[in-house]
């Protein structure tokens, strides 16, 4: 793995991306997903990627899903629209709740990279404490706001949260 932050700068940086991303909520816990964002940084959200051109949001969040994760899910309700900027990476991200439908949890990958640049680290079920426990700068910033799981069913809109989990 020669250098982290130029393999996502080179796939994923200075350019506007649009975004899927899915909240799975199963036995009052959240399916994250802990990407590797350097040397001795990690970074975690929710299940999600870039949206590929002639695919609708849910056939892209699917597929995200099924590649990261190992699942089968069915997209459900629209929740909201979060702008993430922290340069070199900027994406207009939409959130979605999602129902696993089949598969089975595993850590999948990321097809833009090659085995060597992988970013997925871990990925598990995780209690709203347990996610409070990550440090700010390592998780998505909408983790840093909730305080129930209620929280991410009811925020609709646009919001702006700050990341600045690449320096």
């Amino acid at each position: 793995m020669a250098n982290i932050k130029k393999d996502i700068t080179d796939n994923f940086g200075n350019r506007l991306r649009a975004r899927v991303n899915g909240i799975l909520v199963r036995d009052e816990k959240i399916l994250m997903i802990k990407h590797r964002m350097g040397e001795n940084a990690s970074f975690w959200n929710v299940p999600g990627g870039g949206m590929k051109f002639g695919q609708n949001a849910t056939k892209n969040l699917q597929r995200e899903f099924l590649e990261e994760t190992g699942l089968d899910v069915e997209v459900k309700e629209y929740l909201f629209v979060h702008e993430f900027l922290s340069p070199p990476l900027h994406a207009i991200e939409l959130f979605f709740e999602v129902s696993q439908t089949g598969g089975t949890l595993t850590m999948g990958t990321d097809p833009e990279l090659g085995d060597k640049q992988q970013l997925i680290e871990d990925i598990r079920f995780l209690s709203l404490d347990e996610i409070k426990s990550i440090p700010p700068q390592q998780k998505h910033a909408l983790f840093s706001r909730i305080n129930s799981l209620k929280d991410v069913r009811i925020w609709k809109g646009y919001f702006n949260f700050e990341n600045n989990c690449i320096k």
